[in-house]
């Protein structure tokens, strides 16, 4: 940079001492010497200067190059939740399945087994009873009174096997708890699973947030410092092009 202000300095003192063609207010300057000067000056001019006008000249580019990533960014956090949920859903209604399968298989098992039981009841109380009146028919010819006890005992033989038979039916009912209780249990495993859907909701939508304010910070922080180069080039080339009564400092600078 110091080769510049010297070689401005030097292009001054050409124009100064230049002889001047009346009445206009030209000049006749040595061209082989403006153009080696206006060389130098073009040689100590910094390459960070080419490289600050060329970002200036891409800032849109970068600019929507960074909002397209971000934007990107943004899609893919939201496709990656609704996947999340998705299978969350998913899996919520596999479990939900296999709990009604499983508590249709328990009814149904458990009503044909009471089915079994009443049958089998029932069929030993038709054979005690036809026991009872062969028996009655066998022992009537012999005494009223046994008669009578065989009837009575095939009487209490078959309401006990009745009364059994009913206990055991009740017992059988009584495991449809099993059934209220795999509802019960499928009903739970549907409230996790919805919970487990609403938190990874949750989580998304934050790191969707989280990823929006920093992306915003650096894209802010990017154009405050595209700002401040375009400052800098502006002044330098006000410094560098404006009139010869602009540069009376560096002149003396150099002089002394």
């Amino acid at each position: 940079m110091y080769r510049v202000f010297e070689a401005l300095d030097e292009l001054v003192a050409i124009v100064e001492e230049a002889r001047g063609i009346p009445p206009t207010r030209s000049c006749i300057v040595p061209r082989g010497d403006v153009l080696e000067l206006l060389d130098d000056v073009r040689d100590a001019l910094p390459g960070e200067l080419d490289d600050a006008q060329d970002v200036l000249d891409h800032r849109d580019k970068i600019v929507g190059d960074a909002r397209a990533g971000a934007e990107t960014t943004v899609t893919t956090a939201n496709e990656q939740a609704r996947d999340t949920i998705d299978k969350a859903r998913a899996e919520a209604d596999r479990i939900l399945a296999d709990a009604k399968a499983h508590a249709d298989r328990m009814v149904a098992e458990a009503t044909a087994h009471a089915d079994r039981l009443v049958s089998t009841a029932q069929a030993e109380a038709d054979q005690v009873i036809a026991d009872g009146n062969a028996e009655y028919d066998e022992l009537t010819g012999r005494a009223q009174i046994d008669a009578d006890r065989a009837i009575e005992s095939g009487k209490a033989s078959y309401e006990r096997s009745v009364a059994d038979g009913k206990a055991e039916q009740a017992r059988l009912v009584a495991q449809t708890e099993v059934v209220r209780a795999a509802h019960a249990e499928s009903a739970r495993l549907i409230d996790d699973a919805q919970a487990e859907s609403d938190r990874v909701r949750a989580e998304c939508d934050d790191y969707v947030d989280e990823r929006m304010a920093d992306f915003g910070g650096k894209l802010a922080a990017l154009e405050e410092t595209l700002n401040t180069t375009r400052r800098t080039i502006t002044r330098g080339r006000q410094q560098m092009r404006g009139a010869p009564a602009d540069y009376p400092e560096y002149a003396a600078e150099h002089r002394r």
